[in-house]
């Protein structure tokens, strides 16, 4: 569906006509709709005044630019993110999260921002959790250390569960929490002298900035509107 800027400009404002796309679905107008005020062009009166004028534009352009880039990181990309974002498909890779080069843009200002960053979220949760456990994996790769501390906690739960079942120890409570807790208290133990948790922490760092970049710069496309019944 394809809108103008403000088809009802004559009856409604343009605060009121953005809360109604917004509350209606269509995002992606709105993510338009600041892109294309954003690049209006602005007219000058006299032509003495062109090179210091553009000069400025300039310099508030990229201060403008630096400034966004810098808010990115303010904002809580989790705020409207719910347990239902994970449990449907995941969005192709190709066609939706990656799309071609004419699916990016920077964004015009905060406010852009923070509606691409909320909304790309919720749409690509699955897709950024599988990033995460890829740039894990590859860190683990790169710290063998770590990836032996990892093999070693996962084997020690499994013994653990293994004498378990042996030994019945869910008939005795307490020989049971005494010995979950002595196998917590081994594993982190493991964890923390084989820098598991250094591993833990550049994947975190990693997957989190590539999350916030590149939904942030990922135009809102049309999501699936619901079919009205006649």
């Amino acid at each position: 569906m394809v809108f103008s800027s403000n088809p009802l400009s004559l009856s409604v404002p343009d605060p009121t006509f953005d809360t109604w796309l917004r509350d209606s679905g269509y995002l992606e107008i709105l993510d338009q709709h600041s892109s294309s005020a954003a690049a209006a062009p602005s007219t000058t009166t006299t032509s003495t005044t062109t090179t210091t004028t553009t000069a400025i534009g300039l310099f508030i352009s990229f201060f403008s630019h630096a400034l966004t880039l810098l808010s990115l990181f303010t904002l809580n990309p989790f705020s409207k993110l719910t347990t239902d974002d994970f449990s449907g498909p995941t969005p192709s890779w190709t066609r939706s999260f990656f799309a071609d080069h004419g699916s990016y843009s920077f964004p015009s200002g905060f406010g852009q921002a923070r509606l691409r960053v909320n909304e790309n979220v919720k749409r690509y949760a699955r897709n950024y959790a599988s990033l995460f456990v890829l740039f894990f994996v590859c860190t683990l790769y790169q710290m063998p250390l770590a990836l032996i501390g990892m093999i070693s906690s996962l084997a020690l739960w499994d013994i653990f569960k293994f004498c378990s079942d042996r030994w019945g120890w869910d008939r005795y409570p307490v020989i049971r929490q005494v010995m979950v807790r002595a196998a917590q208290c081994v594993a982190a133990v493991i964890l923390i002298c084989l820098n598991v948790q250094m591993a833990l922490f550049c994947a975190l760092g990693v997957s989190y900035t590539v999350m916030i970049m590149h939904a942030a710069f990922r135009k809102l496309t049309p999501a699936r509107q619901p079919t009205r019944s006649r």
